[in-house]
């Protein structure tokens, strides 16, 4: 019989994989002169390798050609927005024109409420499920404010229906019907962020559709991670970052999608000069003509040191491709379920979807006995040189990412975690 926890039977999975040469595409943090088994890239993505020379090349085109530099070459500041087009709608699953990098993800997500959340005194609603990122809640209370109404009846969270604290595609159906005729928006996560959960979009549009809402998506957990289809969806709009799985570093430029039957419609929005159309911008004129697609949803020229790193990351999506990403990424958690299940389920217990349809790369562990074991747990790993990611109050979460983690990384967190059992007994 195999045997789970041999170093063997780890290094054969890894020896299987097709994509294990992309762990060599970016840069691990070491600790006490050992790679890391780095599991944050729901946080915080790695650096890739080629980041460096696209920071370079902006860098020192600005120190040769400064101003000239918006306008000379095929990296020009002017367009340069549109080198990271084609393959950020291949990674979303949409068209060219319904994609822009632009802003961060809050910004966006005002943005396009703007254009998509028209409450009325009859509609004036927003749904969002329970527990959301704080800064999606904040944005929406906000919005439901800044037009007038109430969050404490207009902000509409649905709980968790399920054991482990996610929440059933019926239980969004049974909430959006209840509100049918109140809802003018419905505001849902690709992967919840908390539980790991990952929902089914094109059934979540089709369910706010029907019942007269808008439907946009926040897909900071999903971009990345999961293989989308945005435009097959039929959502309305959504945006994301791209400093977790997409690895662009630090507070990186984020994305949205705007679906492109809202191309060139009349759509209320804040206007820019750099979201105007590109034929007419330079005649400065007082009247705003917005250029097709996402991109008339722009307001200031792209932040071109920010941007090249996110050239880097998406040639190497484009290289290996989401479907073979989602099949290391089910083989990674398979395997980290299967090891927490034999020798830890005393210590963890997996909050996260058993189906491998209902997750992406996360699985969160609530630890059991409570908060203090479980930050006890969570330092004792760091300080081994095994990094995963806290919330409160009792859960670690720990994403292997297919990019560049390895069946091998995975073993060792579970080692280590039954070490630390062990001696804590």
């Amino acid at each position: 019989m195999t045997d789970l926890f041999s170093d063997a039977h780890a290094a054969a999975l890894d020896a299987a994989d097709l994509l294990r040469g992309f762990r060599d595409e970016f840069l691990l943090p070491r600790h006490d002169g050992a790679p890391m088994a780095y599991f944050v890239g729901n946080s915080l993505g790695l650096q890739p390798r080629g980041a460096r020379a696209h920071l370079e090349t902006a860098l020192r085109k600005w120190e040769d050609e400064a101003v000239e530099g918006h306008f000379t070459g095929d990296a020009q500041w002017m367009t340069y927005h549109e080198l990271v087009r084609d393959p950020l709608a291949r990674l979303v699953g949409a068209k060219p024109v319904e994609v822009v990098a632009m802003n961060t993800l809050t910004v966006n997500l005002h943005l396009l409420m703007v254009s998509f959340y028209r409450p009325t005194r009859e509609r004036p609603a927003i749904l969002i499920e329970a527990g959301a990122f704080p800064s999606d809640r904040h944005a929406t209370a906000s919005q439901v404010e800044f037009h007038g109404f109430d969050p404490a009846t207009d902000l509409i969270e649905v709980a968790a229906d399920e054991p482990n604290g996610t929440i059933s595609i019926a239980a969004v159906a049974r909430a959006i019907e209840a509100n049918r005729d109140r809802l003018a928006l419905v505001l849902w996560p690709g992967v919840q962020y908390r539980t790991g959960q990952a929902f089914d979009l094109a059934e979540i549009a089709r369910l706010g559709h029907a019942a007269g809402a808008m439907v946009g998506f926040d897909l900071a957990h999903a971009v990345g991670n999961l293989e989308l289809a945005l435009h097959d969806s039929g959502a309305d709009f959504a945006a994301w970052c791209h400093y977790k799985y997409v690895n662009s570093g630090p507070g990186a430029v984020g994305g949205a999608f705007v679906h492109e039957r809202h191309s060139r419609a009349d759509v209320p929005r804040f206007a820019g000069w750099w979201g105007h159309d590109p034929a007419s911008r330079f005649q400065m004129g007082p009247e705003f003509v917005p250029a097709e697609g996402a991109d008339g949803w722009q307001l200031s020229n792209p932040p071109i040191l920010a941007m090249a790193p996110l050239r880097a990351s998406l040639e190497l999506f484009d290289r290996a491709g989401m479907p073979a990403l989602r099949r290391k990424s089910r083989s990674l958690t398979g395997y980290l379920g299967q090891l927490i299940d034999a020798r830890l389920a005393d210590v963890l217990e997996i909050v996260t979807p058993r189906d491998p349809t209902g997750r992406g790369c996360q699985l969160s562990l609530r630890v059991r006995g409570g908060r203090d074991r479980g930050r006890a747990l969570f330092q004792a790993l760091a300080t081994r040189g095994v990094l995963g990611d806290w919330r409160e109050p009792d859960v670690i979460r720990i994403s292997p990412a297919p990019l560049y983690n390895t069946h091998a990384d995975v073993l060792r967190f579970v080692r280590e975690a039954e070490r630390w059992a062990a001696d804590t007994l």
